[in-house]
């Protein structure tokens, strides 16, 4: 027995607790999704008030009713048998994961949702409660951005065409300047520039070839590059080899660009200088990928080596100090070694 404030009596059953199915009841209906309790042979048993909001149906209409009248035609003849084979293994758990999943209005109209399952058990007794949310918002946002993405791949897939295209005709009308250079060092320094505008030129075909076109495939460009270079300087490929041993590396445009150029300076250098007077020798171009994603991108040749009087970080040719250059500019470090072989070593770490 008990006294309110004003010193009335106030009975213990004034005000009764609510029985355990009361409450379930009560959260069930206010729920922000449409919930529905189903029997084990599909029949709808309660529904709440979200549910006829997003069906569009009153709650005499459904109840009693099999779930199946919520299923669009296309997946009806289906659905009995995924509600059996959940039935057998109940536990909570998203329904179709990894599909899409839709519903059907009273108005015949289709709306992608989201299905959570729960077991409700009560001793013989086995029900399903399902959670719906109209996800259809948030489709339309994504395939929004879905469609902008698209557009936006479509837009630099075309501006790397161009690019290439631009960068093939300077490289043709270089190509076309250099047969009539007299001048033997000229000439040289035409064809050492049309050689880094191809090599320009290649990334961007590269990227406009591949899925990623935000990345380069670095080990197939490096392969283009050097049957290029082979061909340029028309190699007798039996007295100069060239060998590859090149790991899957993509790289950003803002590091490719670099790369090719410093794997262009030093192949060709190589080509031209490393094997003079009909000598033999091999190549040998390779990169590889750490666990800290650092790439090292190495090129050695054995032929006649770097003059006597070589010191790295002074010398005045332009391939080494645009090597130099390119390598600072991507965050590496250069390493030269004359000792036996001559290997140039840029380490550096990948972009993301």
């Amino acid at each position: 027995m008990s006294f309110g404030e004003t010193g009335e009596h106030i009975t213990e059953n004034a005000f009764p607790t609510k029985s355990p199915d009361q409450r379930f009841e009560r959260v069930v209906e206010y729920a922000p999704n449409a919930m529905i309790l189903i029997s084990a042979d599909g029949t709808m048993e309660m529904v709440n008030a979200q549910t006829e909001i997003i069906f569009g149906y009153a709650r005499d209409e459904l109840l009693g009713q099999p779930i199946e009248m919520l299923v669009p035609e296309r997946f009806r003849t289906g659905h009995p048998r995924l509600r059996r084979s959940y039935s057998e293994q109940p536990n909570p758990r998203p329904m179709g994961a990894g599909r899409d999943l839709y519903a059907l209005r009273k108005d015949g109209s289709e709306f992608p949702v989201e299905i959570g399952l729960n077991p409700i058990s009560d001793g013989e007794k086995h029900q399903i409660l399902a959670a719906i949310s109209d996800i259809s918002e948030r489709k339309h946002r994504e395939e929004q951005i879905a469609r902008s993405l698209r557009e936006k791949e479509t837009l630099l897939s075309e501006v790397h065409h161009r690019v290439k295209n631009n960068l093939q005709i300077i490289h043709s009308l270089l190509d076309m300047q250099t047969s009539s250079v007299i001048d033997i060092q000229a000439r040289e320094a035409l064809i050492d520039s049309c050689n880094r505008v191809r090599s320009m030129a290649q990334i961007h075909q590269s990227l406009y070839q591949s899925e990623d076109i935000a990345k380069v495939n670095f080990a197939d460009f490096c392969e283009s590059l050097i049957s290029s270079l082979l061909a340029t300087f028309n190699v007798d490929i039996s007295r100069v080899q060239v060998k590859s041993n090149l790991a899957h590396v993509e790289l950003t445009i803002d590091q490719a660009v670099p790369c090719g150029l410093i794997a262009n300076e030093l192949i060709t250098n190589a080509l031209k200088h490393g094997f003079p007077d009909g000598a033999k020798g091999q190549i040998t171009v390779s990169t590889q990928m750490n666990d800290e994603d650092v790439v090292t991108l190495r090129v050695s040749d054995n032929g006649r080596g770097m003059p006597d009087d070589f010191t790295p970080g002074t010398s005045d040719g332009l391939g080494l100090q645009l090597i130099e250059l390119l390598a600072d500019q991507i965050g590496g470090t250069l390493d030269i070694t004359t000792n036996g072989e001559t290997t140039f070593v840029i380490n550096f770490k990948i972009g993301k």
